[in-house]
């Protein structure tokens, strides 16, 4: 197997958060507003336009390390990127991102759900690889970045917020039986957050196993997939 540092490296991005948001902003003019991905990139791009805001706004944005948030912050945008890009030349993406690059068209799966399935892959798997990355590039550990780790997720609970927000239906067409009620009852993105620095902190410490560091990321792929697959379960209109 891979070692660790192998598994998923995304490409260093010289021009930082910056280059990330004109990505994400090509991603967005060039795909069509109802495909899956265009619909998580649009709430992402958000939050990460938020976060780079907070980045240069120092340490009163909640950064008071800025070299290790911007790192952070690119790692973590890079890992979805370099997903989509594995999707559009015929390469096989992370088992996390496959339901979504897979079923980013389907008629019968409603906008909040791509959403929901782009953060879980993105959460639950991305951020927790991240995190080691970053750690790998800066020489520290887990525990030094925790508060720019916590920064961040407070962030992406904006994203939850603006989801509710630009996608659910309004209160009359939402109904207690709606099957998209339920499925928002499933996912947690508090729950998922705690769960990507846990899932961190065990791969820091599995770093000298390599073996082992590859199967639990493996792991932690495949689970996440799992997850994906089920929020894209196509609901009756």
């Amino acid at each position: 197997m891979a070692q660790l540092e192998q598994i998923g490296q995304p490409r260093a991005l010289a021009g930082g958060v910056d280059t990330v948001l004109a990505r994400m902003r090509g991603l967005a003019a060039d795909l069509p507003p109802m495909d899956g991905v265009a619909v998580f990139n649009r709430v992402y791009l958000t939050v990460t336009d938020t976060v780079d805001r907070a980045i240069d706004a120092g340490p009163g944005g909640g950064f008071p390390d800025r070299a290790a948030a911007i790192t952070l912050d690119v790692r973590f945008a890079e890992r979805y990127l370099a997903a989509v890009d594995a999707a559009a030349h015929g390469q096989r993406p992370p088992a996390c991102w496959r339901p979504l690059l897979t079923f980013r068209r389907h008629p019968g799966v409603r906008p909040l759900q791509f959403a929901l399935s782009g953060i879980n892959a993105h959460i639950g798997h991305d951020l927790a690889l991240a995190v080691v990355d970053t750690c790998r590039t800066l020489g520290c550990e887990p525990e030094c970045l925790e508060d720019e780790f916590d920064r961040v997720g407070e962030l992406l609970v904006t994203l939850e917020e603006r989801i509710r927000e630009e996608l659910m239906p309004g209160p009359d067409l939402l109904q207690i039986a709606d099957p998209l009620t339920h499925l928002l009852g499933s996912w947690s993105i508090e729950r998922a957050r705690d769960a990507a620095w846990a899932a961190a902190r065990a791969l820091w410490a599995l770093r000298g196993l390599p073996p082992l560091a590859a199967e639990f990321t493996q792991r932690l792929d495949t689970s996440v997939g799992l997850v994906g697959r089920m929020l894209l379960t196509p609901l009756p209109d």
